[in-house]
Parts: C-alpha cells; sequence; structure tokens
C-alpha cells in the first residue's frame, strides 16, 4: 500500500506549481503548542474523510467548522489530511482551515519531494509530517532542515525500533510520532507505542499516532510516556468533535488560562 501511494505520489509532484502564497498569514509554532497542551497530553486532532483501510470515514463535513470545534474543544493542534487519492483530502482544505483557527496545522501527506515542502509553506502548513519508512534517514534529515529554514516544524514519524535508531545516529527530531499502524498492511495496535517507547529520547516531544479511541487508549500511551496523541478517525466517527474529545479526556477536565 505504501509503494501503491508513493507512485502516485511521485505522478502528483511533477504538476505542482506555487502559486497560491501565504506568507502574510501568522504562522504558529507547533513545537511550542505541544508543549503546553491543553489537557494532560497534548491532542493533534485531524480531518480526515477516508483512509485506504477503512475507506470512507466522514466525508460529509465542513472542515472549517470541524477545526473549529476542534480548536473549541481543547485541541492543542491540528492536522489536515491533504492526499486526494487516498485519503479524500485536499489542499484547499487546510488552506480554509488555517484562515479560521488559532492553533497551528499539520500538514499530514506523503513529503517525498523539497517542491511540496515549499508548497506547504504556501498553502499556509505550520508543520509538516516526515515519514523515515517513505523517505529514509538521510532525506528525512535534509527535509526537516529545508523545513526548518523556512519556518515550518516537522513531526518525524517512524514505524519500527530499527528506524528510531538509524534516526537518532543522524539526529533528534523535536517531535518524534510513533504511528501504531503498520504501513505494509494497515493493521494497529498500541504494542507499536510499547515497544518504541523506552527508547524515545527524553528531549524529543513523543506522539503516538493511530489506534486512539478512547480514554482508556490516552492512559495507557500516557503511562508509556507518550507527551501527546494524533487522533483522526475515532474524532470523525463520533457525534461531533466536542463530543469526541470528551470521551478522549473524560478523566480530566480542560486546563484554562
Amino acid at each position: 500500500m505504501l509503494n501503491k501511494i508513493l507512485k502516485q505520489k511521485q505522478k502528483e509532484i511533477e504538476a505542482i506549481t506555487i502559486e497560491t502564497t501565504m506568507h502574510g498569514q501568522k504562522q504558529i509554532s507547533f513545537v511550542d503548542a505541544l508543549k503546553k497542551p491543553n489537557h494532560s497530553i497534548a491532542l493533534i486532532a485531524e480531518i480526515k474523510r477516508a483512509s485506504p483501510s477503512k475507506g470512507i470515514i466522514n466525508d460529509a463535513i465542513d472542515p472549517v467548522e470541524v477545526a473549529r470545534a476542534y480548536e473549541q474543544a481543547g485541541a492543542d493542534a491540528i492536522s489536515v489530511l491533504t492526499d486526494e487519492t487516498f485519503f479524500k483530502g485536499s489542499k484547499d482544505d487546510l488552506i480554509a482551515v488555517k484562515k479560521h483557527v488559532n492553533i497551528p496545522v499539520l500538514r499530514k501527506d506523503f513529503i517525498i519531494d523539497k517542491k511540496q515542502i515549499d508548497e506547504s509553506r504556501a498553502i499556509g502548513a505550520d508543520a509538516i509530517l516526515l515519514i523515515v519508512k517513505a523517505i529514509g534517514v538521510e532525506k528525512t534529515y535534509e527535509f526537516y532542515q529545508y523545513a526548518e529554514s523556512l519556518g515550518l516544524d516537522c513531526l518525524v514519524e517512524i514505524h519500527e525500533k530499527e528506524e528510531l535508531f538509524q534516526l537518532l545516529e543522524r539526529f533528534t527530531p523535536k517531535v518524534i510520532g510513533v504511528n501504531n499502524r503498520n504501513l505494509e498492511n494497515f493493521h494497529t495496535t498500541l504494542s507499536m507505542t510499547e515497544t518504541i517507547a523506552q527508547h524515545i529520547p527524553k528531549e524529543a516531544i513523543f506522539i503516538s499516532e493511530s489506534g486512539i479511541h478512547s480514554a482508556e487508549d490516552i492512559e495507557t500511551v500516557k503511562k508509556l510516556g507518550a507527551s501527546g496523541v494524533l487522533v483522526g478517525e475515532a474524532l470523525m466517527r463520533a457525534p461531533s468533535p466536542q463530543i469526541g474529545i470528551e470521551k478522549l479526556f473524560k478523566h480530566e477536565r480542560m486546563k484554562t488560562t
């Protein structure tokens, strides 16, 4: 599945033209937002219409309404899937969301070329996802440095211990995500977080991604040392974004500033 996605992404890159500029729009630090979460653990709430493994999750949405509801309910950042072919997202979703929220926006896509990083900055993203399995350690480091030079933060995603060890030989990202989904067969298990958790450097912000559906899951990954979670499907299937977030954090109240 990953190879199929990357082949499609290569075709899309050839058609990229950087026309829209959002440089006048205020960038918000993704890293800083995760360091000061509204709950006991940071929440990156995702706008996700569909996925290759689950098909259509919720395609009858207004991304701006969802994003505003996420922010109001205490999300610390918003992830917007911009892949069209496999996840039914769009760059227009991100552009619209960025205009209407005051928390950082992560572009969730399969970044395999610097043109996509330029494009991410142009459409208003505050941060991008870099998947080590998709581009390798050396390109991850190269793209990370390039993104930072443009003012973009990065969520660097790993899927196995070996990837983490290779990554740490090169550098320590500020934000490391452990994806609980196997990108070969899309099976999800929180044991992935458990296996890798003890090896994440203390100075990194540790995000557990995928497979988070309940308050019990939140407690599990929190006890394992996660600093935050990225949640999409559970929130998109909830009766409302607010109810979804309340369910995840039903054992605690949102912090007030």
